[in-house]
């Protein structure tokens, strides 16, 4: 019997002594993370600050009103302007739903459609916007994409996204019916 509580004993602060480490090695292990992230996010953040007062938009958000899912579909334009004082590099464009594609409009010439990711390819943008200058970003929602379970509000964003994954979001809204 002595043998067995003896064994116990042992095993308990053996299990004991393994938990305490693993807890301290989660305590260190967490602690260096945190170091490491809060030194590279201070500097991500104001790179990222620098580059979002960069993009301005005219209108983020556009409300079509009502609109008829049998008269098709409808559009609006953006207008995007480098406000900072260097270029710009866009990356990506893209949205929020199937139902909705992006143009992209630079010195008259027109690219895309760029579409959600995932339902397709979307292609990369990779375009430069040089300080003050100005491009069209042409969202198009197609009220009949989701058949009669998309009657109702809906709201959708397209996404211009620069280099350091910095995203101008562009909110279309509209009440769609039959």
């Amino acid at each position: 019997m002595s043998k067995i509580l003896t064994f116990i004993m042992n095993y308990n602060k053996t299990i004991i002594f393994s938990i305490v480490a693993v807890i301290a090695a989660l305590g260190v292990f967490t602690v260096l993370s945190r170091s490491r992230l809060a030194d590279n996010s201070s500097v991500n953040l104001a790179d990222l600050r620098a580059n979002a007062d960069s993009l301005a938009a005219e209108e983020t958000e556009f409300d079509f009103g009502a609109i008829s899912m049998s008269r098709g579909k409808v559009s609006h334009a953006f207008k995007i302007r480098n406000t900072g004082s260097g270029p710009i590099e866009i990356e990506k464009l893209y949205t929020s739903c199937m139902c909705t594609v992006a143009f992209f409009t630079q010195d008259s010439k027109r690219v895309g459609p760029f579409g959600m990711p995932g339902h397709g390819f979307v292609p990369p943008l990779r375009r430069t916007l040089v300080s003050g200058e100005e491009v069209i970003i042409e969202a198009i929602f197609d009220p009949a994409a989701h058949g009669p379970s998309g009657i109702g509000r809906i709201e959708r964003v397209v996404y211009l996204e620069d280099e350091n994954g910095v995203a101008l979001q562009l909110g279309i809204r509209a009440m769609v019916e039959p």
